[in-house]
């Protein structure tokens, strides 16, 4: 036989077909021209809602034991979250118990030695609300103008309030509106009354016009860091028992015989915008008794009988 009649043709085994770079290029085309139809004409959309359909049960199926296992834990967590807020509410109560208890006790008892004693009742002061309007013009001073003047009521001396407690005194009176000088003005002073001790004190604006200060307070005066203070209402303006301040800072110099006490204003009046004009208390005070005249001394009486 022949050389050339022999087949070379490589057996079906060991045929390989296109080669690796044809089918990369091919695949390749194909993979892009399917992208670019799917992004403009969305034609895989069906095919891609059919095997979504398809598979939703299994994926189901799938997170059932991890939503199992995070339900439970978010249980466990809540049920312990609810259980220590029932022991706070209840802690809470309890005390708010104690305390209502103890304040209708007081009242009580408040009733009774006023009647006891024949006082009259509490003084009850008229109020009104005002607006801050605008600071004073005054660089050097605390001082703010309200809505409110001599046409709506507004005294002289009237005690401006909010809910956290004073914040200064009226100290000049307008038609429409009127000028308050706060309590961290250096020119403001406010009797206090220490509500721990029931000692009565004097609290001055810090001229530096940053909060206030007690002064003339023995070094050895018994204050202390949180102190709060209130009105003591002996001064005929201010009604007795409106927070004033908390001492914050008591530097007790040895080389002198008072001590420094800085508070802290309860009431800040940057960011109060709707206050409380009082009634001085002075207004609804009984008016003082007058003197009685004094009586002309009575002659010394004469010798009976006349001269001879």
């Amino acid at each position: 036989m022949a050389l050339g009649m022999l087949d070379r043709t490589p057996p079906p085994f060991f045929r390989q077909g296109p080669s690796a770079l044809t089918r990369l290029m091919f695949f390749a085309a194909l993979a892009l021209f399917l992208m670019v139809a799917d992004t403009r004409f969305q034609l895989t959309q069906p095919l891609r809602a059919v095997f979504a359909t398809v598979l939703h049960p299994v994926e189901r199926v799938l997170r059932v034991p991890v939503d199992a296992w995070q339900g439970g834990s978010e249980y466990f967590l809540g049920l312990e979250d609810a259980l220590a807020a029932e022991a706070k509410a209840r802690q809470e109560l309890s005390v708010q118990a104690v305390r209502a208890a103890r304040v209708e006790q007081l009242m009580q008892e408040n009733l009774r030695l006023r009647a006891l004693l024949d006082l009259r009742p509490a003084l009850k002061v008229r109020s009104q609300a005002a607006e801050i309007l605008y600071d004073a013009p005054d660089p050097y001073s605390r001082k703010v103008i309200i809505d409110r003047g001599a046409r709506h009521g507004v005294a002289l001396a009237s005690p401006i309030i909010n809910e956290a407690g004073v914040l200064g005194q009226v100290t000049r009176v307008y038609p429409y509106s009127a000028e308050v000088t706060l309590l961290t003005d250096k020119e403001a002073a406010i009797p206090v009354l220490n509500n721990r001790t029931q000692a009565r004190s004097a609290a001055f604006g810090n001229p530096n016009g940053a909060g206030l200060e007690l002064r003339f307070m023995a070094g050895n005066a018994d204050v202390q860091v949180g102190d709060e203070l209130s009105t003591s209402g002996v001064d005929g303006i201010y009604p007795a028992g409106v927070p004033v301040a908390k001492v914050i800072h008591i530097d007790r110099r040895v080389d002198s015989g008072f001590a420094r006490i800085a508070l802290a204003p309860l009431s800040s009046p940057d960011s109060v915008r709707h206050v409380l004009v009082l009634e001085p208390v002075g207004v609804q005070m009984p008016a003082k008794p007058e003197p009685e005249p004094a009586k002309p001394a009575s002659a010394p009486a004469g010798r009976k009988g006349g001269r001879k």
